[in-house]
């Protein structure tokens, strides 16, 4: 059995690869946390482009995305980012909960699982 670990820390990695399936770490964003949910959204989306880059995937091969808010007054600004970035003709499952995140300037993260 093989397991292919990306950006691996003492704490977590970023992506496992098994059998062919790439589970992302929960993605935030990193720069743009004074901004409003459109925009750390559009910044989580483009840190999932570069993930799926390295690991040699795309977005069209996206199987389920895991989406949490910290307030659903965002629902709206988060699903026009996604809609600008989403491959509508190989759209994922998707679920969107709120949730309180690890750091409350944090309006969104996005868990994925993705086919290599």
């Amino acid at each position: 059995m093989t397991i292919q670990r990306i950006r691996p820390s003492s704490r977590f990695c970023e992506v496992s690869i098994h059998n062919g399936v790439a589970y992302f770490a929960g993605q935030v964003p990193e720069t743009t946390v004074e901004k409003n949910a459109y925009e750390q959204t559009k910044e989580v989306l483009s840190l999932i482009d570069q993930l799926l880059v390295e690991i040699g995937s795309h977005k069209s091969h996206i199987l389920n995305a895991q989406v949490f808010l910290a307030d659903m007054q965002d629902y709206a600004q988060f699903n026009q980012a996604w809609d600008e970035w989403v491959d509508v003709e190989n759209p994922p499952s998707r679920a969107t909960v709120e949730a309180k995140l690890a750091i409350s300037a944090w309006k969104v993260e996005i868990v994925i699982t993705a086919a290599v």
